[in-house]
């Protein structure tokens, strides 16, 4: 036994035409009352009005959108005639039922206000018809020109009604259309905050243990001055001022380097600045590199050749020190977990034409060639669960796009990963920055 699914409801024009058709065939009823009689020719007339409508509801369901917009003149061409054929076979212009006909491209106009030329069609075949029952009845001049007036002006009105009907929908429509966009941008950015925040959040996670290791160790001589003082202050013999004040500047300094720590990463994770600035590629650099510097200490040197006099770049500053700071900690964590001895991760900008560029090399494996076109993939990943979440590459990529440049990411010809960022130059009559200024190399003691 074959299923059969049920028939899906009908559109609400449809049954809107069905309701029509109707009230067209159970009006006959007060034709009958009227006319105290019943008329062939007014039951001719509204059954051909309702075959009408049936066969044009049929054929709009089997033709295009376009087919079925010239449709529709025929069907109110020939339903106007119908109403004209009902007024005529009741009495003319004196027919109550007369006003049907100025008030056809009123209906006309409210069931499509969009097609303005079949109400215009509807009155000048409702004003032609009346012109002959005027005449048909033997009326005087005065009063065909009356009637056939009164159809023009109703025909005009009825059309700049219709018109300005559309207008307005057009109007809330593009204003409904530009609310919901507005608001659907501000989610996506509420939703890209959100985002970059969590990913800022897990590579402040990333660099707990190289902050863990910055601060224990002025702690522990802090710690130990600290006693000395104490004993010393204690003891019953002669106190050395300038000994306690030397021990006490170290403690100072220990102290200022664990509260630059703490605010440095503090201030990493609360940037929420959105408004892009020019600045300094080197000054970015030089902000990533305070925190990536907890990370790469004792996994490898970092070298350091970014020109202070490069072109500014015109960027959310914050972000693209999300992405740089992204970028080295990704290095560090590729050469301590493949142990490479003596590892180094070079960080150098230049200008290629009205571009700057940044690039990231480290002397690691490099990308395998299988990792290389997934790898700013969203959620690919080749670490650990607690090395990060696979965002990292995707939200840095994204970031750099958004301030009109790109990331791109190969291999060295001799050995290692190279990641660069490609930024636009606010200066437009870029010049090479000069070579004499130097860079610079770090790696810290613990």
């Amino acid at each position: 036994m074959s299923w059969t699914p049920p028939p899906s409801e009908p559109h609400t024009s449809d049954r809107s035409t069905w309701g029509l058709i109707a009230s067209i065939l159970c009006f006959y009823v007060v034709d009958v009352i009227y006319l105290g009689r019943f008329d062939a020719w007014v039951l001719g007339f509204r059954l051909a009005w309702a075959l009408n409508l049936v066969a044009n509801m049929w054929l709009t369901r089997r033709v295009s959108a376009a087919q079925a917009r010239w449709l529709s003149y025929p069907t109110v061409g020939f339903s106007t005639v119908c109403v004209l054929g009902i007024s005529w076979a009741m009495g003319g212009v004196s027919s109550p039922f007369f006003v049907m006909v100025p008030a056809m491209p009123l209906g006309v106009a409210l069931m499509n206000p969009r097609e303005r030329g079949a109400s215009i069609l509807s009155g000048v075949v409702g004003a032609i018809g009346t012109l002959a029952l005027v005449l048909w009845q033997g009326r005087g001049f005065a009063e065909s020109l009356t009637w056939v007036l009164m159809m023009v002006v109703v025909t005009v009105l009825v059309n700049f009604l219709a018109q300005q009907t559309n207008l307005a929908q057009q109007a809330e429509q593009r204003a409904r259309l530009e609310r919901a966009r507005r608001e659907s941008l501000e989610a996506l950015a509420l939703s890209e905050h959100r985002r970059a925040q969590s990913e800022k959040l897990a590579l402040v996670g990333r660099l707990a243990a190289g902050v863990a290791h910055e601060i224990n160790n002025p702690l522990a001589y802090v710690g130990a001055n600290v006693d000395f003082v104490r004993t010393e202050l204690l003891s019953e013999g002669e106190v050395s001022r300038e000994e306690l004040s030397e021990v006490l500047d170290e403690t100072r300094t220990g102290l200022q380097h664990i509260r630059q720590i703490v605010a440095d990463l503090k201030g990493f994770a609360r940037m929420d600045a959105n408004e892009p600035v020019e600045c300094s590629l080197a000054d970015v650099v030089a902000d990533a590199l305070k925190l990536a510097s907890l990370r790469l200490k004792h996994v490898a040197w970092v070298r350091v050749d970014v020109p202070a006099d490069l072109p500014e770049i015109f960027v959310v500053r914050q972000r693209l020190v999300q992405v740089v700071l992204n970028l080295l900690v990704n290095a560090g964590d590729v050469l301590e977990s493949h142990r490479v001895q003596d590892g180094e991760v070079r960080v150098s900008g230049r200008v290629d034409g009205d571009r700057v560029v940044l690039l990231i090399e480290d002397n690691g494996p490099g990308f395998a060639p299988h990792v290389l076109p997934r790898l700013f993939e969203a959620f690919f990943t080749t670490k650990g669960p607690d090395k990060g979440t696979g965002l990292g590459l995707n939200l840095s990529r994204e970031l750099v796009e958004q301030f009109g440049g790109v990331l791109v990411a190969s291999n060295r010809p001799e050995g290692g990963a190279r990641l660069s960022i490609e930024l636009p130059s606010r200066r437009t009559d870029s010049v090479e920055p000069s070579s004499a200024t130097p860079g610079g190399e770090l790696r810290g003691a613990a």
